[in-house]
């Protein structure tokens, strides 16, 4: 959806001018490239840096970058749990909260270093290469509150691709009130 937004963002009708092929399972789409199915491809990590690392592809553009700030990761918790749990919910967020001023004070390499146990999978140069991009792109924000832009963003795209029937008022979705806390 992002990709579809961005492209109409951009002049370009996913529908007619392109032909986008959504039939690959989710994770076998950068084999499916690597052996020849399509121009290009939408990655995550760390499929877009094994592609470039092995010379089968070249990472040519960030969705990130391109769409601004999605919040592709929020937690939800009911109106009662919140409200009969504070201490619970601030010290969740408090404690992503310290993520993120680990990630602000500290090197790509740090970051990598620490993230490594996380992701047996992938070799550390190839961590570091992707907390690199992600740190030269400003991928992280500072803080974690939800911003309005960010959710009508996010309205956008979901309206944009169909999937959003109507718009919901911010206030009546998002408490910002936790990540304020975090964050001074």
């Amino acid at each position: 959806m992002v990709f579809e937004y961005i492209l109409k963002e951009n002049g370009i009708d996913p529908a007619s001018d392109l032909e986008i092929n959504q039939n690959i399972d989710f994770g076998s789409t950068a084999a499916a490239f690597a052996e020849g199915q399509g121009d290009y491809t939408v990655e995550f990590e760390p499929g877009a840096t094994t592609l470039e690392s092995e010379g089968k592809g070249y990472v040519v553009a960030s969705l990130g970058e391109d769409s601004g700030y999605v919040p592709y990761t929020a937690f939800s918790a009911k109106q009662s749990y919140i409200e009969e749990h504070p201490d619970v919910i601030q010290g969740f967020t408090n404690a992503l909260q310290k993520g993120m001023d680990y990630v602000q004070a500290h090197t790509p390499e740090e970051i990598a270093a620490v993230i490594e146990p996380q992701f047996p999978e992938t070799d550390l140069e190839t961590i570091t290469t992707i907390v690199t991009r992600y740190y030269d792109q400003d991928t992280w924000k500072s803080n974690l509150i939800f911003e309005e832009s960010s959710f009508d963003l996010l309205q956008d795209i979901l309206e944009s691709a169909g999937e959003l029937a109507e718009r919901v008022p911010y206030d009546d979705l998002v408490t910002t009130q936790f990540a304020a806390v975090a964050a001074q």
